[in-house]
């Protein structure tokens, strides 16, 4: 596939990264030419310096034999203006664009990204992605990442198996007999920094940290046999009140009415633009790092302390604050890869990756075949996926003990007509059934042969 990508930030780097280790031919364009030396020196992709809103740039780039235009630039308007270029100069197929601004993602203006205007096949808000990443976070204590597939209906989630685990030493295959009421399948462990994904006579060891696919409205019952059986928090202290804080304030105002809700914002008109646009939310104009703010905000009698401002080393520092104040739980913003494990290391129980998201949410139009759904997990190491089975699958008609899936692919559930069903032997997939399935990176291009419309594909 010949992609062409504005924006060498992050984001856009993350994206590169990932479409040139899969052998994909990618050109990359920035206006900062120090970015592009960077993302050309560490990656095998093409790198104009440029504006990406420029045709003669986009020229440049190859655009005239792109399959896709990704344009996640931090300028909203010229993401618009490149993808309107590919499509209107150079009839380029698929064309994704970074949408950050929410006045142009509301209700009334719907049409404004139709073939008829602006002719954005997929519009991205990195905004409204990782505050819903946030929320079922807070709806989910103990849970370090959590994904939805199947219209909600099937859940992906990761935990850290604790010295106390009650399933640890135990082959998977005798969980089901052990626990009758775990209804979720293991697909994946990360072990001293080395993804497997397991079989049935794999068992799971303290630190460990296990991901699984479940029914919806099972998963905190499996958290519970994981050994975390806390309550959503009520009493919630908010680190920052840009975007992404605003928009996971409002939303928990709005969703959970006995929430006890305050916001610590440092810039005075945001603070109050914040307080005037909610009803519940106690707003504090303030530094995130002031001990008297945060003894104002009752950190130390907190649930959870949310941090969500734009300077990683800002959510860290306040997050430990917190914890040494008393907040029970803390939760993190980290758009830095390499701050993760290090945040952890302090006794940060969980972080949210922008990147991460944003990049899964690229791959999901990226990958061929039938693929609904994509999750990047363990910094790129493997993804989930949803992707439904056509009469052509080799999937379709074989009983799963039957299926001789490659090494490195594991499948968590199966969505058949509104109803959920673990991957028992003896399941016979259908088609149309839509399959949650993990796959090591390097089987991610087997998985998309087997949801391709063709047999000839094999």
């Amino acid at each position: 596939m010949r992609v062409v990508i504005c924006g060498a930030g992050q984001v856009g780097f993350g994206i590169a990264e990932r479409l040139a280790a899969e052998q994909n031919d990618v050109s990359i364009i920035d206006s900062d030419a120090r970015r592009i030396q960077l993302v050309t020196e560490q990656l095998d992709v093409r790198g104009i310096v440029g504006w990406g809103a420029h045709p003669d740039v986009l020229a440049r780039a190859g655009i005239d034999q792109a399959d896709m235009l990704i344009a996640v630039t931090l300028h909203d308007e010229v993401n618009m203006v490149a993808c309107q270029i590919a499509h209107a100069l150079f009839n380029v197929p698929t064309k994704v664009a970074r949408i950050r601004a929410q006045t142009y993602l509301a209700q009334e203006w719907s049409d404004l990204f139709s073939r008829e205007h602006l002719a954005i096949d997929v519009v991205i808000s990195p905004e409204i992605e990782v505050g819903e990443m946030v929320l079922r976070r807070l709806s989910l204590p103990g849970a370090i990442d959590t994904v939805s597939f199947a219209d909600g209906a099937v859940v992906a989630a990761g935990v850290i198996c604790a010295e106390d685990c009650p399933i640890l030493n135990a082959p998977l295959q005798q969980l089901t007999d052990l626990f009758p009421e775990l209804h979720a399948t293991i697909v994946a462990i990360n072990r001293n920094g080395r993804t497997i994904v397991p079989s049935g006579m794999d068992q799971l060891h303290a630190g460990d940290t296990a991901y699984f696919v479940s029914q919806a409205d099972q998963v905190e019952r499996t958290l519970t046999l994981f050994g975390y059986d806390e309550m959503p928090g009520q009493r919630i202290v908010i680190a920052g009140g840009g975007n992404i804080g605003f928009y996971v304030a409002r939303e928990l105002e709005k969703r959970n009415p006995q929430a006890r809700i305050k916001l610590i914002e440092h810039d005075k008109e945001r603070a109050q633009a914040i307080a005037e646009a909610t009803e519940r939310v106690l707003v504090l104009n303030g530094d995130a790092l002031d001990h008297s703010i945060l003894d104002e905000a009752g950190v130390g009698e907190a649930d959870i302390m949310v941090a969500l401002t734009n300077d990683d080393r800002i959510n860290i520092l306040s997050c430990l604050l917190a914890r040494q104040i008393g907040a029970r739980r803390i939760l993190a913003l980290l758009n830095e890869q390499g701050y993760a494990g290090f945040a952890r290391g302090l006794g940060i129980d969980a972080h949210v990756n922008p990147r991460q998201i944003t990049v899964s949410r690229v791959l999901q139009h990226v990958r061929r075949g039938r693929i609904c759904g994509v999750h990047a997990l363990l910094d790129g190491s493997g993804e989930i996926i949803e992707a439904e089975a056509l009469e052509t699958s080799p999937l379709v008609g074989k009983a799963l003990r039957d299926l001789n899936l490659p090494d490195g692919v594991r499948i968590g559930a199966i969505l058949r007509d509104h109803k959920v069903l673990q991957p028992r032997g003896d399941l016979v997939v259908r088609a149309h059934d839509r399959v949650v399935l993990f796959a090591l990176a390097e089987r991610i291009k087997r998985v998309e042969q087997m949801f391709r419309v063709a047999l000839e594909f094999f």
